[in-house]
């Protein structure tokens, strides 16, 4: 067993179950209300737009646009020492909702509010996938 620092790693539920999924085939899954067709982010039993309780999984485009973001200098725990710094971005999605997430393969100075973002997935060896985006 290694002592190296682990990553907080998500805690699937039953309504995130298939968003993680999707992530694991690299595919960026959001809800769909069948009733209102409001698409939301992130995963829930109910629609937040209209508190309906028919959601369906969508395969979203991947692209999206930068809404704000923060650089972090100080890693929040030592397993996220070596990636320092990094950028925590909310990410506007072509469909609607709105995601936190990293932007990565770029440098943190040259972002810009409203640049053109598509999402990349990053395979963490404790076997879970996370969706990051990085510029276009």
């Amino acid at each position: 067993m290694s002592d190296a620092p682990r990553k907080n790693l998500p805690q699937i539920t039953p309504e995130s179950a298939e968003y993680w999924a999707g992530c694991k085939r690299h595919e960026l899954l959001i809800q769909r209300c069948v009733d209102c067709r409001a698409a939301q982010f992130y995963p829930r039993a109910f629609c937040t737009h209209c508190s309906g309780g028919k959601l369906q999984w969508v395969r979203a485009s991947g692209r999206g646009t930068l809404a704000s973001y923060t650089i972090v200098h100080r890693a929040v725990s030592p397993a996220y020492a070596a990636e320092v710094p990094y950028v925590v971005a909310l990410v506007s999605l072509e469909e609607g909702p709105t995601m936190m997430s990293n932007v990565v393969s770029c440098s943190p100075e040259s972002l810009r509010i409203g640049m053109s973002l598509e999402v990349v997935f990053d395979d963490w060896p404790e076997g879970v996938t996370v969706p990051k985006f990085r510029p276009v």
